[in-house]
């Protein structure tokens, strides 16, 4: 005998399929596209307006700048999850690592890593003065690692994602620019254990075993921020699926060749509600959401990242990328329907201090499954993304009542508020990617009808 919540499931999708017939006259990945963006107060066309028409290209081109295109990483960490040596056979695969050459002075002056060793750390004494000032430098080994927890205690506090360690040896600088996501052949058990750990072991679900609520977002059954929580991840995976899809390798069969470009078919697979039991119209409105969630995010932290200098060492051009990103903040403050993420960590009865520890720390372990994936550039893009959308959960949720609280267009005391060059990097190449994903859903939007 069938399940009753069996039953309901495939009911759901029987509705669901003939309102997207209805809808377009043939099913189609893009039905739940013609409404209002879940949670938020505007329309998915007015996000499409903005993206598509004024931030997406200025955003094409700060990202090509050189303070935006270097990113430090580290692809040697352990999986700290479990023991997994699957590695990407492709060359594709691969990942370009900078050559300390090839790196901005100011970037490379700014790294302990390719600073040049100094003789001396602090001032010598004069001899003919006597010891009595010398100061000890040194300390103790346990006083060291003392340090360093602490550090780490504190950066826990502030931080939705695990940071990798700057000054480690094992870090490196990526240009961003001459290793772009892309499908690399990475896929199997390996990946496809990668999103089943984040699913189903990290993000929330409904107490009740009722899997039909939560194809609907359970809003009777959970908790608005654990809805928020899951709609995040879906469509950072929904992005990261339009991107591999929209640079596919087709290879020739009889001449090898390799050419790249968008495989429709896959994408359809993906997102077609008949290939995704009703589930792929959903994602792609969850993508909406999560761009909508970082776009609020470098909003608020405006007044922080109008005073940033984008220091790389070239006077001209760290002065035309302020300007670039000074516009492009411009019209991201014009736009009248942010995401209000005041609503979030306010019901008592849900012990919202509790709920927010929850939240960082669900967050936090998807971006430690990062360093389980097996594809190296799939590792960097993952790693980039999941660290982009942490830095603006960080600057939503973290010290909220300190920090950048007046309008946007006014000057604000933003002291409270610290990013990393790395976390700047990242939450503008992270937006970068759904941007990306918006006009390409757009172009397979043409090319579907």
């Amino acid at each position: 005998m069938l399940n009753k919540f069996k039953i309901c499931h495939f009911f759901y999708f029987l509705i669901l399929i003939e309102y997207c017939w209805t809808e377009n006259g043939k099913e189609s990945c893009f039905c739940e596209l013609n409404s209002d963006v879940d949670h938020c107060t505007c329309s998915v066309n007015n996000v499409d307006s903005l993206n598509n028409l004024k931030l997406y290209p200025r955003l094409q081109n700060i990202l090509q700048r050189d303070y935006f295109k270097f990113f430090k990483v580290n692809l040697n960490k352990d999986c700290p999850f479990w023991k997994d040596n699957s590695q990407c056979s492709s060359k594709d695969c691969h990942v370009n690592q900078c050559e300390e050459t090839q790196l901005p002075d100011g970037i490379k002056d700014e790294d302990s890593k390719y600073k040049h060793s100094k003789e001396s750390q602090g001032e010598k004494c004069d001899d003919n003065k006597g010891t009595l000032g010398k100061l000890d430098r040194t300390i103790s080994i346990e006083d060291k690692e003392a340090f360093d927890s602490w550090k780490k205690h504190d950066d826990a506090q502030d931080n939705f994602c695990e940071l990798d360690d700057d000054s480690s040896e094992s870090s490196s600088y990526v240009d961003l620019q001459l290793n772009p996501e892309r499908y690399t052949g990475y896929n199997g058990p390996s990946a496809h254990k990668i999103w089943n750990s984040i699913y189903e072991e990290n993000c929330f679900k409904p107490e009740a075993n009722d899997y039909i609520a939560y194809i609907q977002s359970a809003d009777k059954v959970m908790c608005l921020e654990k809805r928020v929580f899951y709609r995040l991840v879906s469509g950072l995976h929904s992005s990261i699926s339009t991107h591999l899809t929209a640079i596919w390798q087709f290879k020739d069969p009889f001449t090898n060749k390799v050419t790249w470009g968008p495989n429709v078919k896959e994408f359809k697979r993906r997102f077609d509600p008949v290939t995704t039991d009703g589930e792929g119209p959903q994602r792609l409105k969850n993508l909406y959401f999560t761009y909508l969630v970082e776009l609020r995010a470098i909003a608020k932290a405006a007044p922080y990242l109008n005073k940033e200098s984008y220091y790389t060492g070239n006077q001209t051009e760290d002065r035309h990328v302020k300007n670039l990103v000074k516009e492009f903040l411009s019209e991201i403050s014009s736009f009248p329907a942010h995401f209000d993420e005041t609503q979030l960590f306010k019901d008592e009865f849900n012990n919202p201090i509790k709920l927010k520890e929850e939240f960082k720390s669900h967050f936090r372990n998807i971006s430690k499954i990062m360093d389980c994936v097996g594809c190296d550039k799939c590792r960097l893009w993952g790693k980039l993304q999941t660290r982009g959308l942490g830095t603006a959960l960080k600057i939503l949720f973290t010290n909220e009542d300190q920090q950048c609280k007046s309008p946007l267009n006014t000057e604000t005391n933003c002291n409270n508020l610290q990013l990393k060059r790395t976390e700047i990097v990242s939450l503008f190449n992270a937006f970068g990617r759904l941007s990306r994903s918006i006009h390409e859903i757009n172009q397979f939007r043409s090319k579907l009808n």
